[in-house]
């Protein structure tokens, strides 16, 4: 929305500033950390009236959780406010990816509060069906793939592009809807996976966002695109400003959310965030690079779809409870260890993403 203060700016003076996509992910940065520290502590406190004994605990989980009970959850909705208030302020309203991206954000979100208003009512920890959040995160999804497809550049609808090789591209055809809705509500519930330590989901969603906005930055611009060597979806450059807004507001978050966790962040926020990377992942063409830089919460994933398949088969478990960071806890781990070793991994998987842009 201040972008189009650059009209007062032609002489060259200080409106022209907002030109300038680096400028405005500045302030989108700022904004969203300003906002998460002003409202954080309020939102807590009435998080914790509104929900009496917080978040229940899964009765099977490490014995170390216990002490966690009565924490509010919720907390994604101050990462999302943040989110939203400073992209809505700083980014260019007229570009579609932006809107797709957002309103995937928001729909995720929703879905993802409404399953923990059901926990924390009926105090269970099953919440709303799985069912029935799969089909609308698909219904979602799948609008959102189709949008982009519509929008993609002519050489690149329903492409997929691979890493490395830039001038190959595989034609899904009308597959690329059914790709994209399962790249979108994939990392949506790979992150909500991962969200089970304090501190554990949002530093790497903060990791893969940034990544995911620098990556963005260069594949919509042609100066960069071409010399980096990836394919140019114009407008996508207004990613930085969204992954800025996401790392301000998610580190307004770890505030409260660092070991002891003042406040969960819930469904709400982890379908949302994941929601949200999958979505950038599919505008900027840059799913399998998802793959890479989300790469621990694919290991979260994988770990849960693994243990349950090979259970229902043998009845016997390869881990000692999935999502895999409870096996690590099983084992003795320090909750604080697991979640800054898992935090180390995420950061190489970004420099692994980020290598994918030069190719020559």
């Amino acid at each position: 929305m201040l972008y189009w203060l650059a009209d007062f700016g032609d002489d060259g003076g200080f409106f022209n500033l907002f030109r300038y996509i680096t400028f405005r992910a500045g302030g989108a940065f700022v904004t969203a950390l300003i906002f998460g520290f002003l409202f954080g502590r309020p939102l807590i406190d009435l998080l914790r009236r509104k929900q009496g004994k917080g978040q229940p605990i899964r009765d099977d989980g490490p014995q170390t959780h216990f002490a966690k009970a009565g924490t509010p959850t919720m907390g994604g909705l101050l990462i999302l406010s943040a989110l939203l208030v400073s992209t809505l302020m700083w980014a260019r309203l007229d570009i579609p990816y932006v809107w797709i991206v957002l309103l995937v954000t928001l729909a995720f979100g929703l879905i993802g509060f409404a399953d923990d208003y059901a926990k924390v009512t009926k105090q269970n920890t099953k919440g709303v069906s799985s069912r029935l959040r799969f089909l609308l995160g698909l219904v979602i999804a799948g609008l959102a793939a189709y949008a982009a497809a519509m929008f993609h550049p002519d050489g690149l609808t329903n492409q997929l592009a691979l890493p490395f090789f830039k001038d190959a591209l595989i034609n899904l055809g009308v597959f690329f809807v059914p790709f994209g809705m399962v790249v979108i509500v994939g990392a949506a519930n790979a992150v909500n996976l991962t969200d089970g330590l304090d501190g554990l989901a949002i530093m790497p969603v903060m990791i893969a966002g940034a990544t995911l906005g620098v990556i963005a930055y260069a594949v919509g611009n042609s100066v960069y695109a071409n010399y980096l060597g990836v394919h140019l979806v114009p407008g996508t450059s207004e990613f930085l400003v969204f992954a800025a807004a996401l790392f301000g507001g998610g580190l307004g978050f770890l505030w409260y959310n660092a070991p002891p966790a003042a406040v969960f962040m819930g469904d709400t926020g982890s379908l949302a965030l994941g929601g949200a990377l999958g979505a950038i992942a599919v505008c900027t063409k840059h799913e399998i690079v998802l793959a890479i830089v989300g790469g621990l919460f694919v290991v979260e994933a994988l770990s849960v779809i693994v243990q349950v398949a090979y259970y229902k088969r043998t009845r016997k478990r390869i881990f000692l409870m999935a999502p895999i960071h409870h096996h690590f806890e099983k084992k003795g781990w320090a909750e604080p260890q697991i979640v800054i070793r898992f935090w180390i991994i995420s950061l190489i998987l970004a420099a692994v993403g980020l290598a994918t842009l030069k190719v020559r």
